[in-house]
């Protein structure tokens, strides 16, 4: 592993355990040439997924993606971030266990806003935005609109 201040090569590891969300390891390094601590994290891949595009282009999925998504929809909202791991875990465990090395982004987003919508709502609504382009006030109202609960 790579010392991330000084480059060298020459890193060890000094400290191993799971991480919080229990989905990777945690592992605290110290590099050799220059004494620095760093902690790194490993995931298991279990396949390598290519999201499918709207324009029919193919790209690597990348988790942190995924994560800024999420940052970005839940930004200032007092949600958890073990529960927003949990959301993104589930997601990944969903696109690998598909069995497909293509997989559409709609599907993507799909999984997306049914987590979003169950961490908190305004996450939701702000993702939809991206996400179904919305493109003037009209189009947040009706999208409010069909989550309120109907009056019988």
């Amino acid at each position: 592993m790579m010392c991330p201040f000084c480059r060298s090569e020459d890193t060890q590891v000094k400290d191993s355990r799971p991480s919080e969300d229990g989905a990777s390891i945690r592992r605290r390094r110290q590099c050799s040439s220059c004494d620095a601590r760093f902690t790194t994290f490993e995931r298991v891949q279990l396949r390598e997924i290519y999201v499918v595009k709207r324009d029919n282009r193919k790209v690597l999925f990348d988790r942190e993606k995924l994560e800024r998504s999420f940052n970005v929809a839940l930004r200032k909202r007092a949600i958890q971030e073990n529960d927003v791991a949990m959301a993104i875990n589930e997601i990944v465990r969903k696109l690998e266990s598909t069995g497909e090395a293509d997989v559409n982004s709609e599907y993507i987003g799909s999984l997306v806003m049914k987590a979003l919508l169950k961490l908190d709502k305004v996450g939701y609504i702000r993702y939809a935005s991206v996400y179904k382009n919305f493109e003037n006030a009209g189009d947040f109202e009706d999208f409010v609109n069909n989550l309120r609960p109907r009056s019988g």
